[in-house]
């Protein structure tokens, strides 16, 4: 999709695209149709590039989500005008930039002497998507540095600096793959804080494959509640351990078969263990708080629970509502805060807290750069806040699980030894490997939930690797 933003036809030479030369004039006459060709191509693909530029510089300077940002056209003014194809070119380009960031920026320093200028505009964000092209998109070299500074020109503050873009744009063609060799994951594409946290939390040698794991595309993993094999054989895809369908199509999810008669629902492997280690039953009353946007809810409606959404975001209720109508399932919902809900008491509770977030990197490159270490301690006192309430809404012997997709041990594992401590009627009920299509290296010694981005490891990177999940599950006796 990216080679159409250059001059002409397109071939593929060695991985990367290739211009095709455009067709000479009859006679052999000299015309100047072929550089009008060229220069409104690249007038054409400038749009997607400013909008790629406009959003990481908000994503970084103002910690905004990147999904958000790319949730429809009317969500970025520089979206508005762009078509379907260009508004997934600009998400791609971001993605790769944020995912590489680290790279990107050590590169750029390398040829900027004197660091970036200040009061240069969105210089800055603007080079960082041509160097994501330079070196990780099959963009050609000239077409990549040739938009790059377009887009500088485009601005008041930044236009200045068009020939110093070129000139550090050409360098960092010239010298990619120098670049490429000497990129290190875990020092490089991983900010300093995280990279320290995994280091000291999991040992160097997994922080390193955390964080190689981070680079790799993520994948497409469906829950297929009814013969999951049949539906991995129609789609092209593979039947995981842990039950969840994973395809390598890069099909959009509506045009995938069985998406508009609800035989799926798009949900990482690991996201949908919490609510499977839940194991409801049919006549059970659950509730689901931070429901949204509903795979976990889904999941417990499938096995004949009668489940109580709960979510504190109106339009993220919404969205589950969509969802489960789509799945053709039903569920009560609350929207309101947590802690205000009265419910229950319930046979089980489900609480997937807000966190970090830091184990889905590979999905959401953004949250590696957006979020930082204070957040954490913030985030933790309103994990133990949300456990003693999901605590207060159980029936004797009633079941909690308690999960957040971060990689911190201050949102998992050291949760739930405080909330042991203080509610001594509380008990795990240990996970075990069989629960987890024999996934031993996913059960702590506590017998804990704890899924890495390198586990599950497949010789098509494709196929490999999954979110980072914690989930513990106990039980409230008397």
């Amino acid at each position: 999709m990216l080679g159409r933003y250059g001059l002409g036809g397109v071939r593929r030479l060695s991985g990367r695209v290739a211009l095709a030369p455009a067709a000479p004039p009859a006679g052999g006459r000299k015309t100047q149709y072929p550089q009008r060709r060229e220069n409104a191509a690249l007038q054409t693909g400038l749009a997607p590039r400013l909008a790629a530029a406009a959003i990481v510089g908000e994503v970084l300077a103002k910690r905004q989500a990147l999904d958000e940002r790319f949730r429809d056209a009317s969500a970025h003014p520089a979206l508005a005008h762009l078509d379907p194809r260009d508004r997934a070119l600009a998400r791609s380009i971001a993605t790769v930039a944020l995912r590489r960031l680290g790279t990107i920026r050590k590169a750029l320093a390398g040829f900027l002497k004197r660091g970036m200028p200040r009061r240069a505009g969105e210089l800055e964000w603007h080079l960082v998507i041509a160097a994501a092209q330079v070196l990780f998109l099959e963009v050609p070299d000239h077409a990549a540095v040739d938009l790059g500074v377009r887009a500088v020109r485009s601005a008041p503050l930044s236009a200045p600096f068009a020939p110093l873009a070129n000139a550090v744009l050409r360098n960092v063609a010239r010298q990619r793959e120098e670049i490429l060799a000497s990129s290190d994951p875990l020092d490089d594409d991983t900010p300093h804080w995280l990279a320290e946290r995994w280091r000291n939390a999991y040992g160097i040698a997994v922080a390193r494959a955390i964080a190689a794991a981070h680079r790799l595309e993520p994948t497409l993993d469906l829950t297929v509640p009814r013969d999951p094999t049949a539906w991995a054989q129609r789609l092209g895809g593979i039947v995981l351990p842990t039950g969840s369908v994973r395809l390598v199509a890069h099909t959009p999810v509506p045009q995938i078969e069985g998406y508009a008669e609800g035989a799926w629902w798009v949900q990482d492997a690991a996201a949908a263990l919490p609510a499977r280690l839940l194991r409801a039953r049919p006549g059970e009353t659950i509730t689901d708080l931070c429901a949204a946007p509903g795979g976990k809810t889904a999941v417990l409606v499938a096995a004949g629970a009668s489940v109580v959404a709960v979510d504190r975001s109106a339009e993220r209720m919404q969205r589950l509502k969509s969802n489960l109508d789509r799945l053709g399932y039903t569920a009560a919902t609350f929207v309101g805060d947590v802690e205000s809900y009265d419910g229950g008491p319930f046979d089980a509770v489900l609480l997937d807290a807000p966190c970090s977030a830091t184990g889905t990197i590979r999905r959401h490159p953004d949250v590696a750069w957006a979020k930082r270490a204070s957040d954490i301690p913030a985030l933790a006192v309103l994990q133990t806040r949300l456990l003693d309430k999901a605590v207060s809404l159980l029936r004797p012997n009633g079941r909690l699980v308690y999960c957040t997709c971060s990689l911190e041990p201050e949102e998992g594992e050291g949760q739930i030894e405080a909330l042991l401590a203080r509610h001594p009627a509380l008990a795990r009920d240990p996970v075990t490997a069989t629960e987890l299509g024999g996934l031993d290296a996913c059960v702590t010694k506590d017998g804990d939930l704890r899924t890495l981005p390198c586990h599950l490891p497949a010789s098509d990177p494709r196929l490999a690797g999954l979110d980072g999940f914690f989930a513990a599950r106990l039980v409230r006796h008397g």
